[in-house]
């Protein structure tokens, strides 16, 4: 059996060093295969909180982060042409991001997805979620998650 084919790898990226690690990566395994990058940032929705015991008052919508995720996808779309991709495209969406980044993953074929960890503890994992998780469990693709290498203390 031969090893599948990376014709078109995808990665999230959040700007964080982890995501840094996973953007890397990508690039590193699109180049070997001579592939297509696709690099994602979705910007979290902040959600508006009205306890059930209190009278709705309209408020002021939260700004969005959007124009804060495009950059960071513009960027990580210059250090992978920088690197020697031809054929590099970004998105940037804002909402949920596990549901965004999956729903990208129904609608565009794409051969390995790869995303960072955060190392959540197991604590956090319930109480926040983990988007890596997520995408592992319900991806209709193979999913690459990667770590940062973990630092050497010095003696």
């Amino acid at each position: 059996m031969s090893p599948p084919e990376l014709k078109h790898i995808a990665v999230a990226t959040d700007g964080s060093e982890q995501a840094g690690v996973a953007v890397d990566t990508a690039i590193d395994l699109t180049l070997r295969y001579q592939g297509q990058l696709t690099i994602l940032a979705v910007a979290p929705i902040q959600p508006v909180y009205v306890a059930a015991n209190e009278p709705f008052v309209a408020s002021n919508v939260p700004v969005s982060d959007l124009p804060r995720y495009q950059k960071i996808v513009e960027e990580a779309v210059q250090r992978a042409e920088k690197a020697g991709l031809s054929a590099v495209t970004g998105i940037c969406e804002d909402g949920v991001v596990a549901d965004e980044l999956l729903a990208f993953l129904e609608q565009h074929p794409t051969d390995l997805f790869v995303i960072g960890s955060r190392g959540l503890s197991m604590a956090k994992r319930i109480l926040l979620g983990s988007v890596s998780t997520a995408i592992v469990t319900h991806a209709p693709c193979p999913v690459l998650v990667v770590r940062t290498p973990p630092t050497t203390r010095a003696p």
